[in-house]
């Protein structure tokens, strides 16, 4: 079964960059909210970036390559185990723990992430993950269940 593996956040009173990392601090539960993101995240807010989503498998799979995949040094906010988000597409939806999101598009990485990581980003296309919306809030948590309720084509 599908689940949260890790969350992180960046707190409305952090730092508002650093030069050679992401600033994300871990989580073990969290709230959704709609229209936003995690509840007190700095990042939290656009309509179409409130949540950078990953698969741990991909995680794990670019950190053989070298990049730094530990939690949040992609710039994600939400990992899950045991489902490639790459098989999402625009418009489906995805229930975490008690929220739901939808899709919004395949993420890009950025010249931040560029430099971070020290990789072009258009080089792992469709291995940034996803960015989504809060369609439905609610309370998530590492362990809690992930599952698609619905998808493009119903």
């Amino acid at each position: 079964m599908a689940q949260i593996h890790s969350i992180v956040h960046t707190p409305e009173d952090s730092p508002r960059h650093s030069p050679d990392a992401f600033v994300r601090v871990p989580l073990q539960e969290a709230a959704l909210v709609i229209d936003y993101g995690i509840y007190g995240d700095r990042k939290g807010g656009s309509p179409n970036r409130q949540l950078n989503i990953m698969s741990r498998e991909t995680l794990d799979a670019l950190g053989t390559q070298g990049l730094k995949t530990a939690p949040g040094e992609m710039g994600e906010q939400i990992v899950i185990d045991g489902f490639d988000v790459a098989d999402l597409n625009p418009g489906d939806r995805v229930q975490l723990g008690d929220a739901v999101i939808e899709v919004v598009s395949f993420r890009n990485g950025c010249d931040r992430f560029q430099h971070i990581q020290a990789v072009d980003p258009k080089t792992l296309t469709r291995k940034l993950g996803i960015m989504a919306r809060v369609v439905e809030g609610g309370a998530i948590r590492v362990g809690a269940p992930v599952r698609v309720v619905a998808t493009q084509s119903q």
